[in-house]
């Protein structure tokens, strides 16, 4: 008696492991019909063994995202599991990948600065030309703050560093036109 339509023993004796490119065709169900949809990527883990709750993550690039998913072994919802190319890694777990397709990405930035002629603080002041793309490096976890209606309280003298006395006079007419502003705005609301 047949508990799945899986075919355990052949999923048990699938030599996968991490660093192979498989092409995994998944079952998708849409408007009443169900369709595959194969996920090519390199298998960066596999969890569990062969047990019934085995389970495996393939990671790929599209468009410049990493997408990774996890699979379950012995899923129904799985049609088959293809093994494209063979990954000679010392790890049985390989998530160091994530990290090197970024550093990758930031020494070719790196290395194409560096054809152009820019050091890396000059590359971050100076603005692109020529269809040449120039990033700061900034984390996703950094949030930035939306922008207030009331800056008021703020001054160009609090923000800017300090200054001589030929820039404190400038420094003062902008701060009364800013004042302007601020009080025209106010004007305006009520």
């Amino acid at each position: 008696m047949e508990f799945t339509t899986v075919n355990v023993e052949a999923r048990k004796n699938l030599d996968m492991k991490a660093g192979d490119t498989v092409r995994v065709g998944q079952k998708i169900q849409e408007k009443g019909k169900t369709r595959i949809q194969n996920f090519e990527g390199m298998v960066i883990a596999r969890k569990h063994g062969t047990e019934q709750g085995a389970t495996f993550i393939v990671r790929r690039v599209v468009n410049g995202m990493g997408v990774e998913k996890i699979f379950p072994l012995f899923s129904p919802m799985i049609d088959n599991i293809e093994i494209i190319k063979r990954g000679k890694t010392r790890r049985s777990k390989i998530y160091y990948v994530r990290d090197k397709a970024a550093k990758e990405i930031s020494k070719r930035m790196r290395m194409i600065m560096m054809s152009i002629g820019l050091s890396d603080e000059e590359a971050k002041t100076k603005p692109a030309e020529d269809n040449t793309v120039v990033e700061e490096n900034v984390t996703p976890t950094e949030e930035v703050a939306p922008a207030t209606e009331d800056t008021s309280s703020e001054t160009i003298s609090d923000i800017a560093p300090e200054t001589t006395s030929e820039d404190s006079d400038e420094g003062e007419k902008i701060e009364e036109k800013e004042s302007e502003k601020t009080e025209d705005k106010k004007e305006e609301t009520k």
